[in-house]
Parts: C-alpha cells; structure tokens; sequence
C-alpha cells in the first residue's frame, strides 16, 4: 500500500530556509550553474548551520510518534540532485528524519506542492512564494537573518500571525489603504458580525488546530498580532469564531510596533503581510513575509 500524506500536516520547505546556504546562493545567484554544483559537491559531507526554520521543522516532527505519523516535511528546492544529498546528509546530522524530497536544477518547484497536499511553504525565494500563493497555497518567504528562537520552550510549538492579508483577507486592509483609519474603524464597526473572508493562511491554521487535538508530546500555542484596535477587533474575533477556532493568545497593538509584543510570546515562527512588521519581528525571532495582499501587489 504507497505511503499517503492524507490527515497530515505537509511542510514543504527549501534548503536555504532549513539550512544556511547563503554563501552558496550567491554562487548560485550569479547564474554559474556548474561553479554552484562544484562547490556543492567539495561540500558534500560539510554539514550546514542550521536556517531560520530548522527550529520550528524540529519541533513539529516531534509529533510523530512510533504509533502516529502526523507531520510530513518535504524538502522542495530548486537545487540540483547533487546538492540535495548535502541537504539530506545536513538534514541527518542535525537529528532531522526527512525522507522526501523535490529538486529541480533551477525551475519553479511550486508544481509539485499540490501533490504533496502542502499545508505550507517555506522559502528565500520571492518569486517562489508568489507563485505558491497565487495557486492557493500558504507560503511565506523567510528573512534567513531572523533571530533564531528562543529555547524556553522545548516542548511547544509557538506560532504568532497576523490578521488581515495573512488569516483574514485583504478585504478591510484596501479599505484602510484606501480611505484612511477613521473610515477602517466605521467600516469594520458596521460590519462587526460579518466574518471575514479567508487569507491564504486560514487553512495552515486549521491544520495546526486538528494537530492541536493530538496526544503528542509536543503542543501548539498560536497567537493573532494585529495592527487592529478597538472596535476593529471585534471582526476579527467573530471571524475565528465563525470558523470554530480558538487561538491562545490575541494581541491588538493599535500600530504599536510588533517586534517587543513578539519577543515576550517567543514564537518559532512569525506570519506577517507587511515590509516593516516582519523587520520588527525578524529582529527577535522566525520570521516569514506573506507576500499577498495589496500591500504586495506588484
């Protein structure tokens, strides 16, 4: 019977966000091809720093179990085949159980995350991660010089998001864009019962919320960072309830800078829309740029 990734978290992620290959990037970014391979191959059992999400990729395999499957990480990259072994042999040195992985010598990898029912999408890439979310996919590109998280917390996967353009959609953030604060905080007053519609991460948090359920060793605790205020909060707080998920913690900063209210929570990984919350947040702990909404439009 083949293996299925039915009823499992699926994190795809590529090599520069799992480990630190940037000074092979540069390489790789100049477009020598076969200069990239050779040092990948004189490279080939050095095993590399840990990257920003090796952290949260640890974490959530420790939800497997010898009785229970119930996280699945693939790597997808666009490495070639030769460079994937120093990634499986890294990924092996670092106590990581990886067994699947996609590379594809310089071509857009996103094809493969439907497939692999990907649940998320970690990459360095820009135009990776557009891509992915542009075909429905919750992907975020990480900042590789984020602050790596902290170590209070073995035992619990933390996992911080904003609202709107990243759980919720876009839809309240062209009005603010728009029409200024003031008209923001009537509209979403006037529509306080009204849910939001879906951002491309809602479906990542549903899959964190049925891995919640789990009898693991690990647990989850999520939090909403928002620029929202007072009376816009009360939108997004129906919104959660109308998709019958709790997050743990909510934090409504009023434009309040992120990054002090992200060093206290402490999160293996923060989700953010916008240029300069993820800097804030970058600057004490994981963080990935959804880059989706109209903060994002090209």
């Amino acid at each position: 019977m083949p293996f299925s990734l039915d009823n499992k978290l699926v994190v795809a992620i590529s090599s520069r966000a799992l480990f630190d290959f940037e000074e092979e990037n540069r390489i790789f970014e100049t477009g020598d091809a076969q200069r990239y391979m050779t040092v990948q191959l004189e490279r080939l059992e050095q095993i590399a720093q840990p990257g920003v999400a090796l952290p949260l990729i640890r974490k959530l395999l420790a939800f497997n179990t010898e009785d229970a499957h119930r996280v699945e990480v693939v790597i997808v990259s666009r490495n070639d085949p030769v460079s994937g072994l120093r990634v499986f042999n890294s990924a092996r040195a670092n106590g990581l159980k990886l067994e699947r992985g996609v590379f594809t010598q310089g071509r857009e990898p996103y094809r493969y995350l439907r497939p692999l029912h990907a649940n998320l999408f970690l990459s360095a890439n820009d135009a990776d991660v557009r891509t992915a979310l542009d075909n429905g996919f919750p992907a975020a590109h990480v900042y590789p010089d984020s602050m790596h998280a902290a170590t209070e917390h073995p035992d619990e996967v933390r996992i911080a998001f904003d609202g709107d353009a990243v759980l919720f959609s876009d839809e309240a953030e062209r009005v603010f864009q728009r029409d200024g604060l003031e008209t923001f905080h009537a509209h979403e007053a006037s529509h306080s019962r009204e849910p939001l519609n879906a951002g491309p991460f809602k479906s990542f948090l549903e899959a964190l919320h049925r891995l919640q359920q789990a009898d693991a060793p690990m647990r989850i605790r999520t939090a909403l960072v928002t620029a929202r205020s007072a009376p816009a909060h009360e939108r997004a707080i129906r919104t959660l309830m109308s998709w019958n998920i709790q997050v743990d913690e909510a934090l409504f900063l009023g434009g309040l800078e992120k990054g002090p209210f992200l060093a206290e929570f402490e999160p293996d990984f923060f989700f953010d829309d916008q240029t300069g919350h993820c800097l804030s947040g970058a600057r004490v702990g994981p963080t990935g740029q959804v880059l989706a909404g109209v903060i994002n439009a090209e």
